[in-house]
């Protein structure tokens, strides 16, 4: 028998922020991890423009049936800032895509880079002692960037047409994981994992992040996009007998990590 959604008095309120919000999915799917847990709570998406935002979490902070936010861009920077505490992991990513009360605190946390290994692993691959290759340093890329390393990677070499963020990222995290990251390109010869963390596969003019045409069969290929289901660059890996993950193993892995740190199930080590 499916569980049926509760809301009443004492329903928890878990916004997810951000600026566009339309094309968010996450608020269906943990809401309905929350309902088959039989716990009283609900996510709604909120579209708050980034002039506002300081003034909608100081409006939020005051409702105490609000246990927590979920952030997507281009909030996770600026929450960051709102944040007491925050986890090492999103302290060098420089963004946070959670943040949980405490108190009258706010506690934040990167996991985008969780699930998106999580998804990885699923697949039956292990980075560790192996080079990876990364296009995209922003919110999430930086997550991802921080969890490749510390899942044991030899190397990360990490690729951004925004030069300057680039390499603030790799400033960031050569102090965590010293001689381990460089800056790369889009030749994806000689890693074994190359991951894209870009929008780049959305919309049908987007290039390609990487040059497909150097993939090999021995390498996995990983790619944050949900839209479409099968994105380019993962049709292409998969042409070349590379191993992959779409942004579907990505997302259901990270549903799962969020819905249970909103529910109090995990907790936020910060």
């Amino acid at each position: 028998m499916t569980a049926a959604l509760r809301i009443d008095g004492e329903t928890m309120i878990f916004p997810i922020v951000g600026h566009p919000i339309g094309q968010v999915k996450s608020p269906a799917s943990l809401s309905q991890i929350m309902t088959e847990r039989n716990f009283n709570g609900i996510v709604v998406p909120v579209h708050v423009l980034p002039e506002a935002l300081s003034g909608w979490l100081a409006q939020t902070h005051a409702v105490r049936n609000c246990g927590g936010i979920v952030v997507t861009v281009p909030h996770k920077g600026p929450c960051l800032e709102a944040c007491a505490r925050v986890t090492a992991r999103a302290g060098a990513a420089g963004a946070v895509n959670i943040m949980i009360r405490e108190g009258d605190e706010w506690i934040g946390d990167a996991t985008d880079g969780q699930g998106y290994m999580d998804g990885i692993a699923a697949e039956g691959f292990d980075v560790a002692g192996k080079a990876a290759l990364l296009i995209g340093g922003g919110g999430a890329g930086s997550a991802i960037a921080y969890e490749i390393l510390s899942r044991g990677a030899k190397e990360l070499a990490l690729h951004d047409i925004d030069a300057a963020r680039r390499d603030a990222l790799i400033y960031r995290l050569d102090a965590a994981f010293p001689g381990r990251v460089r800056v790369g390109g889009t030749d994806p010869r000689g890693f074994a994992l190359v991951a894209n963390a870009t929008p780049l596969g959305m919309r049908e003019s987007d290039p390609l992040p990487v040059r497909t045409e150097l993939l090999t069969a021995d390498q996995f290929v990983a790619d944050v996009v949900t839209r479409p289901a099968i994105p380019p660059l993962i049709a292409a890996a998969r042409s070349a007998g590379c191993r992959t993950m779409p942004g579907s193993g990505m997302f259901n892995a990270q549903a799962i990590l969020l819905a249970e740190l909103l529910m109090g199930g995990r907790t936020i080590e910060a």
